[in-house]
């Protein structure tokens, strides 16, 4: 992932799983350009000496309203056939982080984030205080039918007649690997050196109301620190947060002086040797160093590293 160009670097995700059932078909075709085209639009901010915060927040947002990804349009839905969702954003100049979980009626929950992160004196609001801040800050309320799709009905329907939570693209056979963990993220280094890291997501399918993954847990699903690196997770939120794998990894960094491939790789074995975690993670470390790592069959994500070319696969 290697080349000399221009000093900025980005890398985004949008789930990790098996995949199978979406490779080689018109989904597998919509997911990658989907990321390519973002990659871009981040190419563009960062490019023109946008701020990493900037760039982060604003592909992760363009995520949010692709509804193929299970955050923001097209979340999961919940035990009650509403939507809940998590997100967090943290700037590694200063580590400034907001984030929001259980949100429902909000197009762009990382958009509300940053507010929290900006306009307010705390990290993270939930629920009914966060959407009460959110009209505090004049942010428009999006109505319900936004959010659904008919892929997410089903799979709701699905879980209830199993009677258990199933994780975003859950094959129909009971027991098969066959499955997507459906969260979205965004990490950037800037032109000044300056890292920043998003995560989003709907969560898991037919879980109980309330419950709140790893996405908008600092240090479990999204970390940055301009000293070591910068993090965004997606997989099992359970597995992430009892690891608190994105500043795990960024320990790594920081107290062992590894880089993004080093650190990545250590915290990876870590997650699944101590929980047999489920899931992977993207990083950009001080130097603007890309690296991605999941112990999933496959993770849909892309990069720009080093302002090279965007590549982009499962």
């Amino acid at each position: 992932m290697m080349s000399e160009k221009a000093g900025y670097s980005l890398m985004i995700h949008g789930g990790a799983g098996a995949l199978d059932n979406i490779r080689d078909s018109d989904t597998a075709v919509r997911y990658l350009e989907s990321l390519r085209g973002i990659l871009e639009h981040g190419r563009d901010i960062l490019g023109l000496g946008g701020s990493a915060l900037e760039a982060v927040e604003a592909c992760a947002s363009l995520l949010e309203d692709d509804p193929v990804f299970n955050a923001g349009c097209g979340s999961v839905l919940n035990e009650d056939g509403k939507v809940e969702m998590d997100a967090a954003i943290m700037d590694g100049r200063d580590l400034s982080a907001g984030a929001v979980a259980a949100v429902d009626n909000i197009a762009n929950p990382i958009q509300l984030a940053r507010l929290v992160m900006t306009m307010s004196e705390h990290v993270l609001l939930i629920a009914e205080g966060a959407e009460r801040f959110a009209e505090h800050c004049g942010m428009e309320r999006a109505p319900e039918n936004y959010f659904y799709t008919p892929d997410r009905i089903e799979q709701l329907k699905l879980a209830r007649l199993k009677h258990k939570v199933m994780l975003d693209h859950d094959s129909t056979e009971e027991d098969s690997e066959d499955q997507k963990y459906g969260t979205i993220g965004a990490v950037a280094y800037d032109m000044q050196g300056n890292l920043a890291a998003a995560t989003s997501t709907g969560g898991i399918v037919n879980k109980r109301m309330g419950r709140v993954g790893d996405s908008p847990i600092i240090g479990a699903g999204v970390y940055a620190d301009n000293e070591t690196c910068a993090v965004s997770a997606t997989g099992y939120g359970e597995d992430f947060m009892r690891t608190v794998i994105a500043k795990t990894i960024s320990d790594f960094v920081y107290l062992k002086d590894m880089d993004a491939e080093e650190a990545t790789r250590a915290g990876i074995e870590y997650l699944r040797r101590r929980v047999k975690g489920r899931g992977g993670v993207i990083v950009i470390d001080r130097n603007g160093n890309c690296s991605s790592g999941f112990t999933t069959k496959k993770m849909i994500h892309g990069w720009i590293e080093k302002g090279g070319e965007a590549v982009v696969r499962f």
